[in-house]
């Protein structure tokens, strides 16, 4: 016969196990593997987060984990909320960072091949580094549920890939359906070398959704990037084919239209000629976020002239406000 004390010793233990799933705590260690092949295991959502890329800044933002940003990078401007926190570099010494109390920080590939050094003496320090970047789509969502767990936020995770899947497939009501009849789009990611976009990246394809057609299927990235060189011979030599040429334009390729009209032999290219050029900002294609949705409601704009400016801008609006 059990006795009255064990049984309210069963009761607490059944208590205490419901108040777990209910506040989304895991009773099991976690494990997921990063962009490097590193796994890391996690008993419960990190709560002191470093993020070092824009994207892992804005991202948690949306998810609602601003509170465990405890810093962030040099350059992460978007959301402003997120403006006064600790800014950190990956050029800082581990001193800095050791300072701050982090449970996790958050880099990129990029970080780990520059400053390999740092990285290890983080390792070594017991702190958990995740490194995440995805150069496809279906790696960005992915991304985002990984992102999820890493702040217990798997929920709204799930809730973000939905809301964007959603506004792709309203997005496809948009363009025609008839694919010779939409526009051959050369997208430039970094002028002074040359470089487009790789075919498979989030880049073509906020393109292809927005109802263009890549004028540069044949472009071939290096290392698994998103950048494709492409070169001015081969390009020039498509140029009576490329009805609308876009570039992005920010931090990685600080140009302007008239560096475009002026470059040497881009009179060859029909929307050179016909005046079709037009800027993107960077961290509307080329990030991993939800912002996307605007940057492809931004080319739609550029490829098909009915859709106004004024249309353009209550559609980001739009776009945005319903995925929070």
């Amino acid at each position: 016969m059990i006795s009255n004390k064990r049984l309210l010793h069963r009761a607490y233990i059944c208590i205490v196990f419901i108040a777990i799933v209910l506040h989304g705590g895991q009773l099991h260690a976690a494990v997921i593997t990063d962009d490097e092949n590193n796994t890391i295991s996690f008993s419960k959502p990190f709560t002191r987060i470093i993020s070092l890329y824009p994207a892992h800044t804005e991202n948690l933002a949306h998810l609602g984990c601003d509170q465990e940003l405890t810093g962030i990078g040099l350059s992460d401007d978007y959301p402003l909320n997120i403006s006064n926190k600790e800014r950190f570099s990956y050029r800082d010494n581990i001193e800095k960072f050791l300072a701050a109390s982090p449970d996790l920080i958050l880099i990129r590939p990029m970080i780990s091949r520059s400053q390999p050094e740092l990285i290890a003496k983080l390792r070594a320090s017991g702190i958990a580094l995740v490194s995440l970047q995805p150069t496809s789509i279906e790696g960005m969502y992915s991304y985002w549920q990984q992102l999820g767990q890493l702040c217990g936020r798997e929920n709204e995770a799930q809730a973000m890939i939905d809301s964007f899947k959603t506004s792709v497939s309203e997005m496809a009501t948009r363009v025609p359906a008839d694919m010779p009849s939409r526009p051959r789009v050369y997208f430039e990611s970094i002028h002074a070398k040359m470089k487009t976009f790789a075919p498979d990246s989030i880049t073509a394809f906020t393109l292809l959704t927005a109802g263009g057609i890549n004028a540069t299927p044949d472009a071939k990235a290096r290392n698994n990037s998103n950048i494709a060189p492409y070169g001015k011979e081969r390009l020039l030599a498509k140029g009576k084919l490329i009805d609308i040429f876009i570039s992005q334009v920010g931090r990685m390729n600080r140009v302007t239209l008239e560096d475009i009209y002026a470059e040497p032999g881009f009179q060859l290219i029909k929307a050179v000629q016909n005046k079709s050029v037009f800027l993107i900002e960077e961290e509307l294609v080329s990030r991993p976020t939800i912002r996307l949705l605007e940057g492809i409601f931004k080319i739609h704009s550029f490829l098909y002239a009915q859709t106004t400016h004024e249309t353009v801008v209550q559609k980001q609006r739009e776009l945005t406000h319903n995925t929070l």
